[in-house]
């Protein structure tokens, strides 16, 4: 399905009831935005196992970000972190979604950061996995030596000054070991990606972004997720991204054994903890 949400048709999906019966009375449940990963791929790459398991206790809803997947791609010019930002308000707006809980993976973490920053009365709750308020390469480049040797790290320092020539290295040697189950062989020939989205954002406004000071302005209860493996989003990364947020508003669950796939690498943990956030008041 695909709705007008401003200048662009953005691609949505859904799984499960937003009201179930409850004796007499027909009980409403939270909505989840899920904000995939990238840029440049579609939701399908790495939400369609922990979403259905989310059904239990919750609408999940399912976004491809405006450039990806099956959405409009629009043009470079809009391929950033604030029209992403906009294009989330503009989506919930468009379906009615009243105090969205948005979950945010990855880049997508990044594009909640900044949407639950730029409209702090917007959402309900956040939950942001494995992702990062800047891009550290210092902090990346050991980890990834430390899973996959020099050459990784080499790939990745390559990658991040320079994607598009190196995309194919990069997933070849680095994407393996951003996680720590088994990988779904078929997730990336299914899956609709435009690399030219990736790399537009990886050479440009990721080498800059740094959303440390905007965080201060979120205002709603916050659950951050992270692997202790991940080479992407450091543990340092997370200490930073939590000490960022409202300490009032704010809880961090690490997974010591999860890389960047924390919800599947720590599928069951993770879930539990998500739930159990859903739940609060």
């Amino acid at each position: 399905m695909r709705v007008q949400a401003g200048d662009v048709r953005l691609f949505f999906d859904v799984e499960g009831s937003k009201l179930v019966p409850e004796g007499p009375v027909m009980r409403e449940r939270p909505t989840v935005v899920l904000l995939h990963g990238g840029p440049g791929v579609d939701h399908t790459t790495e939400f369609l196992p922990f979403g259905a398991a989310l059904t239990e206790v919750a609408q999940v809803v399912y976004l491809d970000h405006r450039g990806c997947g099956r959405s409009d791609r629009s043009g470079p010019e809009r391929w950033n972190l604030e029209t992403w930002a906009d294009d989330v308000r503009a989506f919930c707006d468009a379906l009615e979604i009243q105090r969205p809980v948005v979950l945010g993976h990855s880049f997508g973490g990044m594009v909640a950061q900044a949407y639950a920053a730029r409209y702090p009365d917007h959402p309900g709750k956040l939950i942001l996995s494995s992702t990062t308020a800047r891009l550290r390469l210092d902090r990346m480049l050991p980890v990834f030596a430390r899973l996959g040797g020099a050459e990784a790290a080499d790939i990745a320092r390559r990658f991040f000054a320079d994607p598009m020539p190196n995309f194919n290295d990069y997933i070849r040697v680095c994407l393996p070991l951003y996680r720590q189950s088994p990988a779904d062989e078929g997730a990336l020939e299914r899956a609709v990606i435009h690399l030219d989205v990736g790399g537009h954002f990886v050479a440009g406004e990721m080498q800059t972004y740094d959303l440390r000071a905007e965080l201060a302005r979120i205002r709603c209860p916050t659950l951050v997720l992270s692997g202790d493996l991940d080479p992407f989003a450091t543990v340092e990364d997370a200490r930073e991204l939590v000490a960022a947020l409202p300490r009032e508003l704010v809880q961090a669950r690490p997974f010591p054994r999860a890389g960047h796939a924390v919800l599947d690498d720590a599928r069951a943990e993770a879930l539990a903890a998500v739930r159990e956030f859903l739940s609060a008041p």
